[in-house]
């Protein structure tokens, strides 16, 4: 009796992925099931569009994500240089991974439609970490928010390098007045992964709760943002004058 394999009986990585179950092939599960149903190699394995002779497409992605502990953020700071140390990779594929990562990028940096509400210091890191976490210099954004906590505005206030980004308290509030919002939230993000908050970091915060106090404008929070997390003031009780 003949046993017809599945994709998890496939040994040899350079089968190739026409000979898949159509279910098991990346860009047909996609039609056939959603992109939500696609691993991360599954995706990254279509826009390679095709392996070697040596291997499959996805498990030419699979050897990729693993270089960088499958995390996409990673991923994304790659350069074409990097990846085109994969054997198996081309100029055409490297390009392909890095406009596919950056238009993802982009997409977050997209006017919010939806206007979400900030409940938590969660509500406002998931709005902005996708700008900041992985940058390898400091950036400063903030929100804007209604009386009901929904977000109007979403606006970066600064850009610097590696070691800290300048905030003028005069820029922040003009802005903030000038959008009409009823409070604000503050965030930057640490290059260096390290969550805690700086001396400086805590006199900027400092200052920009007790201005807001005298506008009627308040500064709700101030988040530090890495690709670990986030540390919140708020959260840590230290937004006080």
């Amino acid at each position: 009796m003949s046993v017809i394999p599945t994709f998890n009986h496939y040994s040899n990585n350079s089968l190739a992925i026409t000979a898949w179950a159509e279910e098991d092939r990346p860009r047909e599960k996609l039609l056939l099931k959603g992109r939500q149903q696609l691993s991360d190699a599954e995706l990254v394995a279509i826009l390679l569009g095709s392996g070697s002779r040596q291997e499959s497409a996805l498990a030419l992605a699979q050897r990729i994500l693993q270089a960088v502990d499958n995390n996409l953020h990673t991923l994304s700071k790659q350069t074409s240089a990097d990846l085109l140390k994969f054997p198996g990779i081309g100029e055409a594929k490297a390009v392909s991974i890095i406009a596919a990562l950056e238009l993802g990028r982009r997409r977050q940096l997209t006017p919010l439609s939806d206007r979400p509400q900030v409940r938590k210091s969660a509500d406002a890191y998931h709005c902005l970490a996708p700008l900041i976490a992985d940058l390898d210099h400091e950036e400063c954004w903030m929100l804007c928010l209604n009386r009901a906590n929904y977000i109007v505005h979403r606006i970066k206030i600064s850009s610097g390098g590696r070691a800290g980004t300048v905030v003028d308290a005069k820029l922040v509030f003009g802005r903030a007045l000038e959008l009409k919002a009823s409070s604000i939230i503050l965030a930057h993000n640490h290059p260096s992964t390290n969550l805690q908050p700086s001396q400086a970091d805590c006199q900027l915060t400092h200052k920009l709760f007790l201005a807001g106090k005298q506008l009627d404008l308040p500064l709700l929070d101030h988040l530090i943002i890495s690709e670990k997390g986030f540390y919140s003031f708020a959260d840590e009780g230290e937004m006080e004058g």
